[in-house]
């Protein structure tokens, strides 16, 4: 049950073991992509410390092809990279998104924290 391919001389190839973005977050993204004109990029999704909890994730589209230290999955027909030091803490994760006016947003459903800050936007493992 790996979560990942070796690939000789790029990125590690992921499967949505690792993260997975439900329709309507994959919907949102490919949206948002489409009108800041990225054609060939994907979501670098990163776990950094900060925050509350002491974790904190950094989503942002990356337009530089993907290195070998990278692991990439196609979701929800978009690429996301995640590098293997965040993978280490997202693993099992899901990315959906919620278009209210209240409480809306993408939000990561993560199997590995044990705890979350009261607004949600950082956590620990």
């Amino acid at each position: 049950m790996t979560t990942e391919t070796v690939t000789p001389t790029g990125p590690r190839i992921g499967t949505e073991k690792l993260i997975r973005l439900t329709p309507a977050a994959g919907r949102k993204i490919a949206q948002l992509m489409q009108r800041d004109g990225i054609t060939d990029g994907a979501l670098r999704i990163k776990v950094v410390g900060g925050g509350c909890a002491g974790l904190e994730y950094k989503m942002d589209f990356d337009r530089q092809p993907p290195t070998a230290k990278d692991i990439v999955v196609e979701t929800a027909g978009v690429r996301v990279v995640v590098d293997v030091k965040s993978a280490l803490y997202i693993t099992g994760s899901e990315i959906d998104f919620q278009d209210k006016l209240i409480g809306g947003g993408f939000k990561i459903h993560n199997p590995n924290a044990t705890a979350t800050c009261s607004c949600g936007e950082s956590f620990s493992v």
